[in-house]
């Protein structure tokens, strides 16, 4: 059967403050994740942690190439790499006890999903934080400051 994201989910990730890993961020401006991080950090007051190939600095945050290395664990893996790829992020996000996989826009892989909610973990597919931001500015919805959705 095919994931079906569960709004409460979504509204659960993106309103209780945690640590997400960022997962392919880089410093390429013209990559989606490094605009999408800074919402994460900086209107839904996450703390980010970038996770990339080089382990590079990101928006000031220490970088790393594996979620292995990255101290003190995440709540939640944010995927920004192409869907091929993402089954192996998702492995090393349960192996590192995260508690949610948010895969980006795009990004779909129905087993990793499925492995991850096996797992115990919240799973996100195929959605980008910005765009649920925007639908509930629509709906006259705001998120608070503390990261709590409104109305």
């Amino acid at each position: 059967m095919a994931h079906v994201n569960d709004p409460a989910v979504i509204e659960k990730l993106m309103t209780t403050k945690g640590r997400w890993a960022v997962v392919g961020l880089s410093t390429n401006q013209w990559r989606a994740a490094y605009d999408v991080s800074l919402t994460v950090r900086d209107r839904m007051g996450m703390e980010i942690v970038p996770v990339n190939p080089q382990g590079e600095d990101v928006h000031g945050e220490k970088g790393y190439t594996l979620l292995s290395e990255v101290p003190g664990g995440v709540d939640v893996v944010e995927c920004f790499v192409n869907s091929e790829r993402v089954g192996a992020v998702v492995d090393q996000a349960i192996e590192a006890g995260a508690k949610a996989i948010w895969m980006q826009l795009g990004v779909i892989d129905e087993a990793a999903a499925r492995r991850a909610e096996e797992a115990g973990l919240d799973v996100v597919m195929d959605e980008c934080p910005d765009r649920v931001l925007h639908r509930w500015a629509q709906q006259g919805r705001r998120l608070d400051t503390d990261g709590a959705a409104g109305a």
